[in-house]
């Protein structure tokens, strides 16, 4: 029991911080594909830089560690229940030693089970087979990337590309709306995994089976390997880009799966992926316990240090040939904020405070623990580290996708004259408008970059309404070149509004039909 639950830990502690080489391949690529000096040139390079903090500090790839899914093939006789403890054991401890985030909620009070436990949580599927060993996959997928599933009911209309129907081009229809409405919300340049067929459940259990594939595989069924192939060279030329800044690189891979269905149904269902693609496999013997492989570690692994070092010089000087680079400090005046404009690079110093979901709704209704006139709201639940003194220590902070804050965040901000506001994906018409009205600006930092921006963060001052969890808390925090980009501004511009407004016109050129 105590080697099982060794290697499930040690399988748990590899996918939070340690990219598979397929993906770092595919990200490696993306950055090839991309335009130096742009704003997406800039979040690649961010990315691959979070990658090796990761692989260095031994800490999680991504704040977000997701709802950890488990699928496990286990031979004939094998007691799966002693699996299963053995998980449980080893998610507790995982999440004790700040390697995942503790993100069990309770659906109904709200209450953080504090150990990643609780009813579904961790999600462990099994299956027996007759090899002679027992294969354990694991799957970390961010609730950023979970919210931008999408599942299509056959026949539709879908904007942008008109009627879908049941056949291989309404498929084709429903993958490229689904890269669409992700956007940047989603931590592009992402991954998705395509159901087609089956009922709601098993149609996005057949999507998110093929998430488990290697990006470089082929599709054994002809029919699904070119519609994979389509969606690669065109989803691209949609100019999502990373992070929803516009660019080249939009989708990193594309997997379809088919199962059967009832004749009244048809659902094509996708399971939306970040960059940070956080899933790795072991193969285990049944009678100790013992690793005796690794899976997705076939290929070359990608050196970012070297690449990012040849690079760098260049880089620096197209940048800053391109972008206006601008320090604040809080408290912010509103004069500072109208002189910023949508592609400026904004480096952050001093405080800010972190502020979620329970964080907006909360201040809807009660005053803020601290004054937050002239202050830096950062979408941000980041995983800490309490110490022997009781001082916590930020482990991985990346933002939070901040479109769910969209009701209440103009509100907030004239409410307690909050000046800026960071997250990722950008924010909807309502908080444009109050930008605009009260003097603020939205900055988005780099989705996923865990690492990055917990290296910026050099002390905790302390946190406020830790009764709402670790990832929903006010902290307050010094930081120090903390760095993102101006996407919305005070004079209501948006950039994320441009990017979708373009990748739909870009959308429409494939409502033709492609297959016979």
């Amino acid at each position: 029991m105590e080697k099982l639950k060794e290697s499930m830990y040690q399988l748990i502690v590899e996918t939070s911080t340690n990219l598979p080489k397929d993906v770092r391949r595919a990200i490696a690529k993306a950055k090839a594909q991309e335009n130096a000096g742009t704003r997406a040139a800039m979040s690649l390079d961010t990315i691959s830089e979070n990658i090796l903090k990761a692989d260095e500090n031994v800490s999680p790839i991504c704040q977000d560690t997701g709802l950890p899914t488990f699928k496990i093939k286990t031979p004939v006789g094998v007691n799966q229940l002693k699996i299963k403890d053995a998980i449980i054991a080893a998610i507790k401890e995982a999440t004790d030693n700040t390697k995942l985030r503790p993100n069990s909620v309770d659906s109904i009070t709200g209450a953080n089970s504090g150990d990643n436990l609780g009813p579904g949580t961790p999600v462990i599927k099994f299956e027996q087979w007759e090899e002679d060993y027992i294969d354990a996959r694991l799957i970390l997928k961010g609730g950023g990337c979970e919210n931008k599933n999408i599942q299509y009911s056959l026949p539709t209309e879908l904007e942008g590309l008109g009627r879908a129907g049941r056949d291989l081009d309404g498929i084709r229809k429903c993958i490229m709306h689904s890269v669409y409405q992700a956007q940047g919300q989603g931590c592009s340049a992402g991954v998705i995994g395509v159901g087609i067929g089956g009922d709601r459940t098993s149609g996005y259990e057949l999507a998110k089976e093929q998430l488990f594939r290697t990006l470089e595989d082929t599709n054994p069924n002809e029919d699904l390997r070119k519609l994979e192939e389509y969606v690669m060279e065109n989803a691209n030329k949609l100019g999502i880009g990373t992070m929803g800044f516009g660019g080249e690189a939009t989708l990193l891979g594309c997997k379809v799966g088919v199962m059967n269905r009832i004749p009244a149904s048809f659902f094509v269902s996708v399971a939306y992926n970040c960059w940070a693609y956080r899933r790795l496999g072991i193969k285990m013997d049944p009678n100790t316990g013992e690793i005796t492989e690794w899976l997705y570690q076939e290929g070359e692994k990608i050196d970012f240090k070297k690449e990012m070092e040849k690079a760098a010089a260049s880089l620096d000087e197209e940048v800053k040939d391109e972008v206006r680079e601008v320090v604040l400090e809080a408290p912010i005046t509103e004069e500072q904020i109208r002189e910023l404009r949508v592609g400026d690079v904004v480096r952050i110093n001093g405080v800010m405070h972190t502020g979620r979901d329970a964080i907006h709704k909360h201040l809807m209704s009660n005053d803020a623990p601290v004054d937050l006139n002239g202050q830096i709201i950062y979408h941000c639940g980041p995983v800490m580290m309490k110490d022997a003194n009781g001082e916590y220590h930020v482990k991985a902070a990346g933002p939070t996708t901040s479109i769910r804050e969209e009701p209440y965040q103009g509100d907030i901000m004239k409410k307690f004259g909050i000046r800026a506001v960071i997250g990722k994906g950008g924010m909807g018409p309502k908080t444009l408008k109050a930008l605009e009205e009260h003097g603020g600006v939205y900055l988005n930092a780099i989705g996923g970059a865990a690492q990055y921006y917990a290296e910026c963060i050099k002390k905790v001052d302390g946190v406020d309404l830790l009764e709402f969890g670790i990832p929903e808390a006010m902290w307050h925090l010094q930081v120090e070149g903390f760095t993102a980009v101006v996407t919305m501004d005070s004079h209501g511009n948006s950039l994320h509004h441009d990017v979708e407004k373009s990748s739909l016109e870009k959308l429409a050129q494939f409502k033709d039909p492609v297959f016979k």
